[in-house]
């Protein structure tokens, strides 16, 4: 058995000086993703994720309208400001609801009484900041990301990256990029402007390798670190079974006997399905961090668990042997 990366094991974020863990903690389910969870299950994801070396946190103004955001603040009160890495994003800022006004729930639920606007003008993204270090209770944030920019191109290119670029270069946040589930607009980024991090939601995963087409050889071409998310794609490659889901929908038939075809392999080698989910990504140089978000201490002890367990070379060839990954993804 090979060795495997630890979870604490730092790595920079291109050349901004700002390192990450090689696991990390996405809470948008702290802002009630889905499901409702309580300050006590919030305050224990948070000690959890410190307790098995996380040390990076993402967040975003988006998860649960704020409350993400508020309740990291609380959780992190009080912690070494030196012990973690924090990133959350800007091109939504938040505003109180008006009476009658539609809750725009988007996928979380029991959210304070506000509501997303998109704004990635530079006056926007400046007041996203500040309005999050205020949710935060802290005086910097490490990682400031353009958060789902698909229908705002334009504006990223006309504004929104100039005042994060600025904002760098005032030293007020550390490192830039932008997160997206989809690769082509990234890669455009990357290639256009001095990003130092990207983050690819679901896009270079043990069943999508889609990245590795144009966004992943840019990145190491430019310097640019790359964090993957969405690593098991919604729930299929952490249990494949019918009615899994794969990008929040449910799974097709095909995708269903693929990932079920890779667990077969992993099996054969005694290693859990979502182990080699986990661990697929930082195969690849370029990548810094692979995101897991948990809702739960569980949670977070059990991915800690899977990014830890022991993989042999002879999985990884077997997978690209047999077709079931890209060449070149191993």
């Amino acid at each position: 058995m090979d060795s495997p990366v630890r979870v604490f094991d730092r790595r920079p974020l291109g050349r901004s000086g700002v390192s990450v863990t090689a696991l990390s903690l996405g809470a948008a389910p702290l802002g009630n993703l889905f499901t409702a969870v309580t300050e006590q299950e919030t305050l224990a994801t948070v000690d959890a994720a410190f307790d098995v070396g996380i040390g990076y946190i993402d967040t975003a103004p988006h998860y649960g309208v704020g409350l993400s955001e508020e309740r990291l603040g609380r959780a992190l009160a009080g912690r070494d400001r030196a012990t973690y890495t924090l990133s959350t994003k800007v091109g939504r800022l938040l505003r109180p609801q008006r009476p009658g006004e539609d809750a725009q729930p988007l996928g979380f639920v029991d959210t304070p009484p506000r509501v997303r606007e998109w704004d990635f003008s530079a006056a926007g993204v400046r007041a996203s900041i500040e309005s999050s270090l205020t949710r935060l209770g802290l005086d910097r944030i490490d990682v400031v990301l353009l958060h789902d920019p698909d229908d705002h191109e334009r504006e990223v290119y006309e504004s929104a990256y100039a005042a994060l670029a600025q904002l760098r270069g005032e030293g007020v946040v550390g490192a830039i990029g932008a997160g997206m589930v989809q690769s082509a607009m990234l890669t455009r980024f990357v290639r256009d402007l001095d990003l130092d991090v990207v983050l690819c939601a679901g896009r270079y995963t043990l069943l999508d390798q889609s990245a590795l087409a144009d966004l992943l050889p840019e990145c190491a071409r430019r310097g640019t670190s790359v964090v993957i998310g969405g690593v098991y794609n919604s729930g299929l490659l952490a249990d494949p079974k019918p009615g899994a889901h794969f990008d929040y929908v449910t799974a097709s038939a095909e995708l269903l006997s693929a990932a079920e075809k890779l667990g077969g392999v992993c099996a054969r080698h005694g290693v859990p399905l979502k182990a080699a989910a986990v661990q697929f990504p930082l195969r690849q140089p370029v990548v810094a961090s692979v995101l897991v978000g948990c809702r739960s201490a569980a949670e977070v002890r059990d991915n800690a668990a899977a990014f830890e367990h022991p993989i042999p070379e002879q999985l990884w060839a077997e997978l690209t042997e047999s077709g079931l990954v890209a060449p070149g993804s191993v």
